[in-house]
């Protein structure tokens, strides 16, 4: 139990004080994320320096478990390519399909840091989508800015960022472990 105690005082953490949190230019792609079972919404940037994600910045809201997975991404991803950070997000999908195993936690600490805390929420399928949502936010945005940018700009560069027309609106997708739309 007092394992436990800890991890949720490392999400508490996380969701009191978020990492990352604010939306900053620039960036190659925006997603907007809904998990409606639970009210969670999340706004997420990516940017890119070649495969290399500079920064990834949010706005969101909701339950103390999508916002402080999405704080605890953040600390995660920053400064790892594309494929790196994604295999992380893989890695974060089998502890929350895990349902609790403390075996499979143990076998993810080092590479999920204070992600792991969520080791407990595998419990709990109602809850698995809130922290599920801002790594679906990710994996959405990473693609989208990948496709946004030249191929020629596969090596990190000084070039200046794209420009998006501030007109776009955000495209809303249902946070589900598969993607994809759902009415």
């Amino acid at each position: 139990m007092q394992l436990q105690s800890m991890y949720q005082e490392i999400i508490l953490d996380h969701y009191r004080n978020p990492h990352g949190r604010g939306l900053r230019e620039p960036f190659e792609a925006e997603v907007h994320h809904v998990n409606p079972t639970c009210g969670d919404e999340v706004t997420l940037r990516v940017h890119l320096d070649g495969d290399t994600l500079a920064d990834v910045s949010y706005e969101g809201m909701g339950c103390s478990i999508s916002q402080a997975s999405v704080s605890a991404m953040y600390e995660l991803v920053i400064g790892r390519s594309v494929p790196e950070a994604l295999e992380t997000g893989e890695h974060f999908m089998t502890l929350m399909q895990s349902k609790g195993d403390a075996s499979v936690a143990e076998k993810l600490e080092d590479e999920l840091e204070d992600a792991i805390a969520f080791a407990g929420v595998s419990k709990y399928p109602a809850r698995i989508k809130c922290a599920l949502m801002s790594w679906m936010a990710l994996k959405d945005a990473s693609a989208r800015a990948l496709a946004a940018t030249p191929a020629s700009a596969t090596q990190p560069t000084t070039a200046a960022p794209v420009t998006h027309p501030t007109t776009a609106a955000p495209v809303t997708h249902p946070t589900t472990p598969t993607g994809g739309d759902r009415a």
